[in-house]
């Protein structure tokens, strides 16, 4: 079993901040459940139901416990819960670790997404010194392609029918940020 690890409370810039999920979240959950789109790339459940979203909270602690990712909640200045982001841990022992993120749509369009990845990426890559990040993007999620590249990933190639979304498989950008590269 890998080590426990501790997620700290970043400043995450544009007055964003990130912590470590609390069941104070269940809100922030039941919105995201309500996303066309979150609970088809997440295990954000859908439909909602407080126990539900309570097991939710617990496996975002189940990770961190397990040693396999650093999840954070995504809260903004005046203190709202706004998204999630998450340093997955898979494949560091080639180097490498991935990131996923994101941000319910009452709070899109406020740099949610940009602060909070790149927090986690300096943090991640300063810190932690991992030497190479990765995220997937669909070609279609234009947001998530900008917030992408406003941090500082380089887009490096398509990955065609990469990941199970819903019940289909769809193409990914793959994007990496290495480091000494921020």
């Amino acid at each position: 079993m890998e080590q426990p690890l501790d997620v700290p409370e970043l400043a995450a810039g544009a007055g964003f901040s990130l912590r470590p999920w609390r069941l104070s979240d269940l809100q922030l959950v039941r919105e995201a459940s309500e996303d066309d789109y979150i609970p088809l790339i997440t295990t954000v459940p859908s439909p909602y139901s407080e126990s539900a979203a309570v097991a939710f909270v617990e496996r975002q602690w189940g990770r961190a416990s397990a040693g396999t990712g650093y999840p954070f909640v995504i809260v903004s200045a005046d203190g709202r819960p706004v998204g999630n982001v998450g340093l997955w841990l898979k494949d560091l022992g080639q180097g490498r670790a991935s990131l996923g993120y994101w941000v319910v749509e009452s709070a899109r369009g406020q740099g949610a997404a940009g602060a909070a990845v790149g927090a986690v990426a300096e943090w991640a890559l300063n810190e932690l010194r991992i030497p190479r990040l990765e995220l997937y993007v669909e070609p279609w999620n234009t947001g998530s392609v900008r917030t992408a590249e406003r941090v500082g990933f380089q887009r490096e190639g398509l990955l065609r029918g990469w990941q199970q979304v819903g019940a289909e498989r769809r193409d990914m950008f793959v994007y990496s940020l290495l480091n000494g590269e921020q």
